[in-house]
């Protein structure tokens, strides 16, 4: 009988041990590969996925790099919502609204302080301030800082989305509608929308840098709570960018037109409308997002009970920034 209790003695107390290191940073804190994001509208992404640089941080530990490509906001949100990606880049507005519908991310890392949406028409259309989008047709992608912005400008001239007929389309999509006259305005996002500006003449005819909210990179909240070192390194790399494209702003917009195919006269514009010097999210962006939240309620977007500043308090989650980010 003894000879029979000693082994499985041994079995179990290495059960226990193997759940003990998972708790503590052992093989539960590794991952199975690195997901995560390239974005037109995210400079740094390109420069990373461009020079190899996170499969360079984690190739000693035997982690692929996979990437997936976000079109915008909502298709970003997408994959963090199927855990199809792990850390994806959206507009602070979106972050905001998905949180606020459920959807637990959190915002670790300020990518870029943007002006890139306006209100997009063609050149020669009479159309020249937001009063005038009063029944027209106006494309924009649901979920996205271009479909806030619109509605906050629409706000500004005692408009509402109903007073138009919203086109749902991708921003690829929208600046391609607006070519052809399909639809009358756009709520454009750079890169596509500097393409218009300089290569067919369309007119940004409401601008408001305010309006635009921050360039966000966010994580699950369980990820970010499960793997909090991965987290950290990623954001190393980010960071390494961020340097980087500070520091060679012509290669940086090299890259940018490369990626995205576009002019390098188009990336250069792109390039003077970010700011990459804040990466670490703090007070300010909890303002921009208090001043989103107003308009995201006044058009229902945010469901009745919900908390919008309890909302913002959950989602911004600064200590990995600061724990990388040298001053």
């Amino acid at each position: 009988m003894k000879r029979v209790v000693l082994p499985v003695l041994v079995v179990v107390l290495a059960l226990v041990a193997a759940v003990g290191c998972g708790r503590s940073g052992g093989a539960a804190a590794r991952p199975p590969e690195i997901r995560l994001d390239y974005a037109y509208y995210s400079p740094l992404s390109l420069v990373i996925k461009h020079h190899g640089w996170m499969e360079e941080e984690f190739q000693a530990d035997g982690l692929p790099v996979k990437w997936v490509l976000s079109l915008g906001s909502n298709k970003a949100i997408e994959y963090l919502a199927s855990e199809s990606a792990d850390f994806t880049s959206t507009a602070g507005a979106a972050a905001l609204l998905a949180r606020s519908n459920g959807i637990p991310l959190q915002v670790v890392y300020i990518y870029s302080k943007p002006e890139w949406t306006a209100l997009v028409t063609r050149k020669d259309s009479p159309i020249r301030t937001v009063a005038d989008l009063k029944g027209k047709k106006v494309a924009a992608t649901k979920g996205t800082d271009p479909y806030i912005f619109l509605l906050r400008a629409l706000d500004t001239a005692g408009l509402s989305q109903s007073d138009i007929e919203l086109v749902h389309l991708q921003h690829p999509d929208g600046k391609a509608a607006l070519d052809r006259g399909e639809v009358d305005a756009w709520a454009g996002l750079d890169p596509h929308m500097a393409q218009a500006n300089l290569e067919s003449g369309a007119r940004l005819f409401f601008r408001n840098p305010d309006f635009n909210t921050y360039g966000f990179l966010n994580v699950r909240q369980s990820y970010a709570d499960r793997y909090p070192e991965i987290v950290k390194r990623v954001l190393k790399v980010y960071e390494r960018a961020r340097r980087w494209a500070l520091e060679h702003p012509e290669e940086t917009a090299r890259i940018l037109a490369e990626q995205a195919k576009m002019s390098p006269e188009v990336a250069r514009q792109v390039l003077t409308r970010n700011d990459f010097r804040n990466p670490i999210p703090g007070e300010e962006h909890r303002r921009g997002l208090a001043a989103a939240s107003r308009i995201l309620v006044k058009e229902g977007l945010i469901k009745p009970g919900v908390d919008p500043e309890k909302v913002i308090g959950e989602l911004i989650r600064p200590e990995f920034a600061r724990a990388v980010v040298q001053p």
